[in-house]
């Protein structure tokens, strides 16, 4: 029998998840990190989150314990959640969020040039390539005019920790798609989170941020944003990002990397009163253009595939 095909309402439903919801977070995280710790916030996310996810996929009956594909769940899930979310988390104690939104956008240039098994492939699209150099200078151009306008100490360490984010982001999600097999997407994604939320228990209980903490003088909103972050940046939006991927193109779904940022720029100006400079506006711009680029290389890519795909079959 033929799969039954998703009715148009909720694949659009799934779309405004994966463009709003994720573009939303990092105002969310930059609100709910003013008032406790990183590692409380992270730790509190995942951990909840991946608690609800393991009992969302036992409900269903999924096999949640494979020894073989668990561990590389876990790994997964450390890298991008755990120290590249986790990096974010950090930064944003310093820099708003819609500067950190638009330096992440070039998170595509990253998993380009990490990919080592498609390097071949990847680089030998003129497309891509000028997709990497264009990135490459809106990253450049962010960074100096950062580090110009506030100074070295602080602002550079934390535009490192963006660059960590980025790197650890893509090195994860590179491990997950080579390594993880045999599980589900959901079960797999559970996992991650739980990974990630027990990385950010240890760390959080090392530092003693769970008993410095006053958990009293924690206001209403940055529980209110760190629920937000639990169910529907952590749920709702990787469960809407999860099933797009299953009827849709990876082409189509990856078009979030243009909204996500613009979203988090208007929260920021709108409720944050967040300055943009011109430089920051030109650098968003550019590494949109880098996206849009490395995008279009990869629909080049899969027509090819498919016109080989026909060949063979005729």
């Amino acid at each position: 029998m033929n799969k039954k095909e998703p009715s148009f309402v909720l694949i659009i439903l799934a779309f405004a998840a994966v463009y709003i919801i994720w573009g939303s977070t990092y105002f969310f995280i930059e609100m709910a990190v003013k008032s406790m710790p990183p590692a409380i916030l992270g730790a509190v996310r995942f951990f909840v989150a991946g608690i609800i996810m393991l009992l969302w996929v036992a409900f269903r009956r999924e096999k949640i314990w494979n020894k073989a594909a668990v561990l590389p769940s876990a790994i997964s899930g450390v890298l991008m959640l755990f120290l590249g979310n986790g990096a974010v988390i950090w930064a944003e104690q310093s820099l708003p969020s819609s500067f950190v939104a638009i330096f992440l956008a070039s998170a595509p240039l990253w998993f380009l040039l990490l990919d080592k098994i498609n390097w071949k492939q990847n680089f030998s699209n003129k497309f891509t390539l000028l997709g990497v150099a264009i990135g490459l200078l809106g990253v450049i151009a962010l960074f100096y005019e950062k580090i110009a306008a506030t100074g070295y100490s602080s602002t550079f360490v934390a535009l490192l920790v963006l660059c960590t984010a980025n790197i650890s982001w893509s090195l994860g999600s590179l491990y997950s798609k080579y390594r993880v097999r045999n599980i589900s997407q959901s079960v797999n994604a559970a996992w991650q989170m739980f990974a990630a939320g027990f990385a950010f228990l240890l760390v959080g209980l090392f530092n003693k941020d769970f008993s410095a903490v006053q958990w009293s003088q924690i206001p209403a909103q940055a529980w209110m944003a760190t629920a937000y972050l639990v169910v529907f940046g952590s749920i709702i939006g990787y469960s809407a990002y999860v099933f797009l991927l299953s009827v849709r193109s990876p082409a189509q779904v990856s078009t979030y990397a243009y909204v996500n940022p613009l979203v988090a720029v208007l929260l920021g100006v709108w409720i944050n009163h967040d300055r943009l400079t011109t430089m920051q506006l030109l650098g968003l711009a550019v590494i949109l253009c880098s996206v849009f680029f490395i995008n279009l290389a990869k629909r080049e890519q899969a027509k090819k595939t498919e016109r080989l795909k026909t060949k063979t079959a005729a």
